[in-house]
């Protein structure tokens, strides 16, 4: 990435990787994760450390070679990782062993990639924002995303029941196959007319938004009193500006707007998160990959993305 800017920015380039520290390995990828993340950092919305920058914060491959001060991975290791530093939209990486999780057996490496990050960010959703307990009532925007299709299928194993909204009837019967209980097409249908209809007029517990603009100040009327709505992204590309009026006492309702980020980067939450993730996966949870683009088509993987064309999680292929 040479700028701020839209998907002409983004240019493949050769460059010589040198010998990793004594605190890292060198990573030879086998799947490299696309995020909105990405997106917003390539915009300028969330600025980079520096230019030229190599974006990307997910991936997953085979361990080259190992720093001096490295005891914990070997080369040969298969191993995956989320979150900060940045680099992953690269062929190999040098990248600090501490942010490395062995991947386990029975897992391949194009999964494990498509779901680090949003298995991270589910986890710190339903354990740690505001944990899940049976019988709740959720609403999930997106939901045939790739963080939308892990949410439903790690709520209802907790015992919610799980309401989302698609774009096209194609994306709610992929919701539908993957556990959600009902697909709101927000196209053609009030979504929050029909949350109150779904729900006998009382609203949803909690509500996760990645969309922001518009949906979520509509989102503050879909829910119960004291519930609690989730902004976790920005898909419009904007986030409303919510007053504490907008959300009592007529309402009563509490809204966070967690880092992803931030829980990755704590050592226990990192560790935790991915544990559970793996635990989930081994579990039959599913991941969907909708999309593999090659490493140099960078650019129009974000593109794809941007346009919502298709559903799940993107890979590129180094």
């Amino acid at each position: 990435m040479t700028a701020p800017g839209g998907v002409d920015v983004l240019k493949p380039v050769r460059a010589e990787l040198p010998a990793p520290a004594a605190n890292e390995v060198r990573l030879r990828q086998a799947a490299i994760g696309v995020n909105f993340v990405d997106i917003y950092q390539r915009t300028g919305l969330y600025p980079v450390p520096g230019m030229p920058a190599v974006l990307g914060i997910e991936g997953a491959g085979v361990v080259e070679s190992v720093g001096a001060d490295v005891t914990t991975l070997r080369s040969g290791d298969r191993v995956a990782y989320a979150g900060l530093p940045l680099g992953g939209y690269a062929e190999a990486r040098n990248i600090a062993a501490s942010r490395l999780v062995r991947i386990p057996d029975g897992i391949d490496d194009r999964t494990a990639a498509a779901a680090m990050l949003r298995g991270i960010t589910a986890h710190m959703l339903l354990d740690r924002v505001c944990p899940i307990r049976q019988g709740m009532v959720l609403l999930v925007h997106a939901a045939a995303g790739g963080l939308g299709l892990i949410l439903t299928q790690w709520a209802k194993h907790l015992g919610a029941t799980v309401i989302g909204t698609a774009g096209s009837r194609d994306k709610a019967e992929l919701g539908r196959s993957y556990g959600l209980d009902h697909a709101i097409l927000y196209r053609e249908t009030d979504f929050v007319a029909e949350v109150r209809r779904l729900t006998d007029g009382a609203g949803v517990d909690i509500a996760y938004d990645g969309v922001g603009g518009e949906t979520l100040t509509r989102t503050l009327d879909a829910m119960k009193p004291f519930g609690t709505v989730i902004s976790i992204g920005q898909a419009s590309g904007s986030l409303p500006a919510v007053t504490l009026g907008e959300l009592g006492p007529r309402r009563s309702l509490a809204l966070a707007r967690p880092s992803s980020f931030a829980y990755a980067n704590d050592p226990k939450s990192y560790a935790r998160a991915t544990a559970a993730l793996f635990e989930q996966l081994g579990r039959g949870l599913k991941i969907k990959i909708g999309a593999e683009f090659p490493l140099a088509e960078a650019a129009h993987a974000q593109a794809q993305l941007e346009r919502g064309a298709t559903v799940g999680s993107f890979l590129l292929r180094p």
